[in-house]
């Protein structure tokens, strides 16, 4: 009896540690600055080069393998959600990225802005592109409420201001953000 009793206290244990795993706490917010994504996540996630800590925190996906309102959440309340992507391109010998979804694509909105280091240096660490979904083909797509910002380690070919910045050979890896608005449903209605 001793026996069963012990097997189903170390049962109803597992149990318990499982639902304490599933427990959201309650005032927690993932809502790193720019400067971290870049600096601690994205260059540790290209650095580290295998699995880690970070992959429990950011998800390793295709984003363009999804329309924004069909991504994965990590939490049903957050209105942001975060991904590591490796940049995918249009053409095989092309630098031009390929961001087409199935309903539709992503459009650049401007230049790549400069993300720097909060350290006494404020070296520039990385580099921010902001981008909007359209619903349909280029030049017939129409804009939705959807942003994403696309956040990238510096390359050698990027032109930088005032020059002082870790540049790598090749983007391995971007890290986007995702950031989801309140008329979701109006969207979805229109694609389906």
């Amino acid at each position: 009896i001793e026996e069963m009793m012990g097997s189903c206290d170390k049962r109803r244990g597992e149990q318990e540690e499982e639902e304490e795993q599933k427990l959201k706490l309650p005032g927690f917010r993932f809502h790193p600055t720019d400067e971290e994504l870049v600096g601690f996540y994205l260059a540790k996630k290209v650095l580290l080069k295998k699995p880690s800590k970070i992959d429990e925190i950011i998800s390793h996906i295709d984003i363009y393998k999804f329309d924004p309102w069909d991504l994965p959440r990590l939490r049903n309340t957050e209105k942001e959600s975060y991904f590591f992507c490796k940049r995918g391109r249009k053409y095989r010998n092309s630098i031009r990225p390929n961001r087409v979804t199935g309903s539709g694509f992503w459009k650049a909105t401007g230049i790549d802005k400069p993300v720097y280091s909060d350290g006494s240096s404020k070296s520039v660490i990385g580099l921010k592109k902001t981008l909007v979904y359209y619903i349909g083909s280029a030049g017939k797509g129409s804009k939705t409420d959807w942003m994403m910002h696309e956040f990238r380690l510096p390359t050698a070919n990027d032109t930088i201001p005032g020059g002082s910045t870790h540049l790598n050979p090749t983007p391995p890896a971007m890290l986007h953000a995702v950031r989801s608005v309140d008329v979701v449903p109006d969207i979805q209605e229109k694609c389906v």
